[in-house]
């Protein structure tokens, strides 16, 4: 289970960095107060109308541009101060004692029948219960 654990965990970051770098564009025409054209790839279509004349009137197009990074941040060994290296420990610390398992040394036979007696004891002893 731990392994499948750091398994989907790491994926899920690899997936994180990787989305933060993306950028895309999304492209809306309107004609009027009215949305005509989503675009997520490419320019937005426009509503059909002599655009010429009427684009200033009635029409507009929107863009919104999202930008990811260009830049992830590396850092060097040089800046993992004392209070890093604290934190590391102390997290590592916890973390392994999430996972450890207790094993008891006691031994419960709850679900154990009794043994099977060899000897028949009532007759043996010649004691009855009246």
């Amino acid at each position: 289970m731990k392994q499948t654990f750091s398994k989907i965990v790491s994926i899920l970051l690899a997936l994180l960095v990787l989305f933060s770098t993306f950028s895309f564009t999304v492209e809306k025409h309107y004609c009027g107060e009215f949305l005509m054209d989503v675009s997520f790839t490419g320019d937005a279509d426009d509503c059909g109308m002599n655009m010429e004349k009427v684009i200033k009137k009635c029409c507009k197009d929107e863009v919104h541009q999202i930008d990811g990074q260009d830049e992830l941040q590396q850092t060097s060994p040089d800046d993992f101060n004392f209070q890093k290296q604290q934190f590391l420990v102390a997290f590592t610390i916890s973390y392994h004692d999430l996972f450890v398992e207790k094993k008891s040394d006691k031994s419960i036979y709850k679900d154990f029948p009794p043994p099977d007696n060899l000897k028949d004891f009532q007759v043996l002893y010649q004691s009855f219960l009246i």
